[in-house]
């Protein structure tokens, strides 16, 4: 498929600004997702091309939240692996079956976790005891999120970010780092299915790719300078918004 310099030049920015979205709180795909399709590019190659740009911004996000500290590899490389197991398998299933069923009962999850962090603004502002062993966690949503975000995806990383929160104690900023490789782990395992079906537009890709590293980059250093602070009123929106789409999204199916 043939897109044409603005349409390109277009996509470079949706990057941009998915990237430093996604870098922050998740729910970048909430922009280059929709800027696909409206371009004509058909739902599968859409998806393919999205995983793929979305793939480079959370690998530049993750890399600069490991060297900063944040996440410590070898603490979570159970979670690496469960992760990878999840999304082998919900890539899998999802060439099998319908995601619609997720489709109504996510955005009702998310919204319980929106009322929940509104009515509870002291959670992830400071790391607390864990209620959940490292291994037992990792092991749980790894499998779990993992599957979800290969099989569905929408609200992946919120739902990541106040597991760890809640079950591992972590604050806003900590957990919005481990969020992010646990997202890469998943995206790419989902990225080289759509690869191997043939579903990626390069061209588009690769641009959108590009504004992704920068927004990443952006988005990561603000996460590290400003914290929780700065991180929870914009999960808050994502949340939010994800909610609104998801909820729009069934009323058009």
């Amino acid at each position: 498929m043939h897109l044409s310099v603005p349409a390109l030049l277009l996509l470079a920015v949706t990057g941009l600004l998915a990237g430093m979205v996604d870098a922050i709180a998740g729910g970048g795909g909430m922009i280059s997702l929709p800027m696909l399709l409206n371009l004509g590019v058909p739902p599968a190659f859409a998806l393919g091309t999205s995983k793929f740009q979305s793939s480079c911004g959370t690998l530049i996000a993750a890399r600069h939240y490991v060297r900063e500290g944040l996440v410590d590899l070898r603490a979570c490389r159970l979670g690496i692996a469960f992760t990878f197991v999840g999304a082998l398998l919900g890539a899998g299933t999802v060439q099998l079956l319908d995601s619609s069923a997720l489709a109504r009962i996510i955005p009702w999850l998310l919204v319980t976790i929106l009322i929940y962090a509104i009515f509870r603004p002291e959670i992830g502002q400071v790391d607390q005891p864990p209620k959940m062993g490292p291994a037992a966690f990792y092991a749980l949503m790894g499998l779990s999120l993992g599957f979800y975000d290969a099989f569905f995806g929408p609200g992946a990383g919120s739902l990541w970010t106040v597991s760890l929160i809640l079950l591992l104690g972590h604050n806003f900023t900590k957990a919005t780092g481990y969020t992010k490789v646990m997202n890469l782990v998943s995206n790419v395992t989902a990225l080289a299915v759509f690869i191997a079906a043939g579903k990626v537009l390069y061209g588009a890709g690769i641009t959108m790719a590009a504004g992704q590293i920068i927004g990443a980059r952006f988005g990561a250093e603000w996460v590290v300078k400003k914290g929780a602070r700065f991180i929870r009123p914009v999960f808050l929106t994502i949340v939010a918004l994800t909610v609104v789409h998801l909820l729009f999204a069934g009323v058009r199916r």
